[in-house]
């Protein structure tokens, strides 16, 4: 039987397809449009099937974190991270962090997430009742797997929704055409027994799956139920400490769920309710850990000439063709050129992508004497790139371009791209889709294959990881922190987080690093949560959490959880990039003809509609979004925050209907804080 990550298992499967159309409606769909045949779900294989065809969407799920490339014209996972403090746009987004930009819809918004959640019930639903029957053949623990599976994806769907919306109707049947029906499902339970609702579906999954090596680490296993677990658990802990109060949290006295008659009685020990979620968060990042190894990095920060792979384990962790045989890796996605399934996050990743890592992403690494910047002797200043990642941890020197890092060591290019460094002409490339608006270039998923990244046709086939042990180790050092008032860790945190830190090449005396932290001079957002700094040992544990996994797709989720936009809210906030008018303004290349040229010269930097660049009197950084300084620029003056912002709004159709008469006033759902009922109309605070 194929594994469904690996290429061959993305297929649509007779039977199956004619099934299901699209699942993206809503909770008023029927059961089933097109009958399936008596006779399926019979089989273990025909249990596979279907698994497999709704793999490649439900697993590719953004905001939740399960994420791989996909075949596009851009970086892939590189570009995951995109508005955030870490990782820019081009052009920024008005709808974060633009004034009134963000609507309410006129349509269903939430509902449209039930499709997934449909495609899982169905199949929990008929699958348990067949079994029951005894009228399934084949292997009974392949079935249980393939079971197990359909728990932990109707999980992630429901994580998903859980992270945007907070309260949602948990729906485990498959509904029938029937108004009456649809209403009452409708019904949105807190958000502390959704989290708790997800975390009983991914113990259960874990439970009747296979361990990761059974299928070469190609299909969902326990240990990634796992993993999942411990991130749905952490983010629910943390989420409702640090947003009590403010109205998106049960038993607050402004939470809108509180009138709702169907809640009527309900008592909410959110304290509680945080300690449990933080002890499910570090029981099952333990478990997903067990006794595996992080990939060791040899510190060895690029290949010689001629020399393609197998040249530094820790960075081809995200470059290699397969990652069966790295123990970090709980699930993979493998790509084939044979077969088509290919993608362009490689190539991307070496000419711009119209998106660049801030200056707050790049000070957040550690000198490798543990120390913060600022508090080195081994910091070089940061007049160029290689000056800030001179002594630094590797991941910042592996992981973003620098002015000497080679960018061609394979023959197959030829003699005159032989050693060819990074340069800087993204920075001001005519192609906004290639333009780096900071500086700064992330490295990650980068392959030095030259048949994978020669020209912009979608042809690199690296392996992505998708769910790493070293997740599930920091999820675990974050819990315990939380757990011990953000002063303290276990010895298992501790264990973890000096093998991070090892493998990074950074001083594993951690202590030293927190007594050395000015808060003051931390410039992430995570610094915060809500108004009020965190402690140094949190705040620690949360730059560990960046350095390791970004452009993974988590940090909007952290810093949704974290509450860390608060600061935002009434002081905008200017991203900036690396620094351009101390040194790099006179930069000078070498062309194809081998003339010196100055590669900024005659750049137009005043502000105007046709700038380029930020001018040298708003700051020596760039200023991605100060280019243009017109009024045709919503974010000339910073990024601000919208309190509604840290949930998604429903829309007009979602409220409407649930209602039997159609009318919001009646109807079983309601809108989250701060936004408002009518379609098309802006947050109210």
């Amino acid at each position: 039987m194929k594994p469904y990550i690996k290429s061959l298992g993305f297929g649509l499967f007779a039977g199956v397809a004619v099934m299901f159309s699209s699942c993206n409606d809503s909770l008023d769909l029927g059961p089933v449009t097109q009958i399936t045949p008596e006779d399926y779900y019979k089989s273990a294989d025909q249990l596979q099937a279907y698994v497999n065809n709704y793999i490649n969407d439900h697993l590719n799920n953004p905001f939740s974190g399960a994420m791989f490339h996909t075949a596009s014209y851009n970086s892939g996972m590189n570009r995951s991270d995109v508005n955030t403090d870490i990782c820019l746009p081009l052009s920024g987004s008005t709808t974060y962090f633009g004034e009134g930009y963000w609507l309410t819809p006129t349509g269903k918004a939430l509902q449209g997430y039930y499709g997934n959640i449909r495609v899982w019930n169905y199949f929990i639903n008929k699958v348990e009742e067949n079994v029951e029957k005894g009228e399934v053949t084949g292997s009974a623990t392949d079935i249980d797997h393939y079971l197990g599976e359909a728990y932990f994806f109707r999980a992630l769907n429901y994580y998903r929704a859980l992270a945007m919306y907070g309260d949602l109707p948990i729906v485990t049947e498959v509904l029938e055409v029937d108004d009456d029906a649809i209403v009452e499902a409708s019904k949105r339970a807190p958000r502390n027994e959704v989290a708790r609702f997800i975390i009983s579906d991914l113990k259960t999954a874990a439970a009747k799956m296979y361990d990761r090596d059974h299928w070469n680490r190609q299909r969902i296993s326990s240990e990634v139920a796992n993993l999942l677990l411990s991130r749905v658990a952490l983010f629910e802990a943390t989420f409702e400490k640090y947003h009590k109060g403010s109205g998106r949290v049960p038993g607050d006295a402004n939470w809108p769920g509180k009138d709702m008659s169907y809640n009527a009685g309900k008592t909410f020990q959110i304290d509680s309710e945080i300690e449990y979620f933080l002890d499910e968060a570090m029981a099952a990042a333990k478990a997903a850990v067990g006794n595996r190894q992080l990939t060791p990095n040899n510190k060895v920060l690029e290949p010689a000439y001629g020399q393609i792979t197998g040249w530094n384990p820790y960075f081809e962790m995200y470059s290699q063709a397969s990652l069966a045989n790295c123990e970090e890796v709980l699930l993979w996605k493998e790509y084939n050129a044979g077969l088509n399934v290919k993608h362009n996050a490689a190539y991307r990743s070496i000419i711009g992508d119209g998106t660049g890592m801030t200056r707050n992403f790049v000070d957040g690494f550690l000198m490798t004497d543990g120390l913060p910047y600022y508090a080195s002797s081994l910091y070089q200043g940061d007049k160029m790139v290689d000056d800030v990642k001179a002594n630094r941890d590797y991941r910042l020197q592996l992981f973003v371009w620098g002015e000497s890092t080679t960018q061609v060591t394979d023959p197959a290019f030829g003699e005159s791209l032989k050693n060819k460094k990074y340069g800087y002409g993204t920075i001001i490339d005519p192609l906004t889709e290639c333009r780096n608006p900071t500086g700064y270039q992330a490295r990650k998923y980068v392959t030095y294959d030259q048949s994978q990244t020669w020209h912009d046709q979608i042809l690199c086939v690296n392996a992505c990881p998708i769910f790493r042990i070293a997740e599930a180790m920091l999820n675990y050092m974050e819990a315990s922190c939380e757990k011990n008032g953000g002063t303290s860790i276990d010895a298992t945190a501790q264990d973890y987080w000096k093998r991070l830190r090892q493998r990074a090449g950074v001083d594993d005396d951690f202590t030293k690093t927190i007594a050395a932290t000015d808060l003051s001079q931390e410039s992430q957002l995570s610094v915060y949560s809500g108004t009020t700094q965190v402690s140094p040992m949190l705040f620690n544990i949360r730059r560990e959490r960046v350095a390791e996994t970004f452009n993974e797709g988590l940090r909007m989720a952290d810093l949704i959880r974290w509450r860390s936009f608060d600061r935002m809210l009434t002081e905008k906030w200017i991203p900036e990039g690396r620094n351009f008018w101390d040194e790099l303004y006179d930069y000078s290349e070498t062309d194809n003809s081998g003339n010196t040229v100055k590669t900024f010269e005659n750049i137009v930097t005043d502000g105007s509609s046709s700038a380029m660049l930020s001018g040298k009197n708003l700051s020596k950084y760039l200023r991605p979004y100060q280019i243009n300084m017109t009024s045709t620029n919503v974010l000339r003056n910073g990024l601000g925050w919208t309190e509604a912002y840290y949930l998604y709004p429903l829309g007009n159709g979602d409220i409407t209907t649930a209602s039997s008469d159609r009318l919001e006033e009646t109807s079983n759902m309601y809108q989250n804080p701060n936004w408002p009922t009518t379609g098309g109309a802006k947050a109210l605070k």
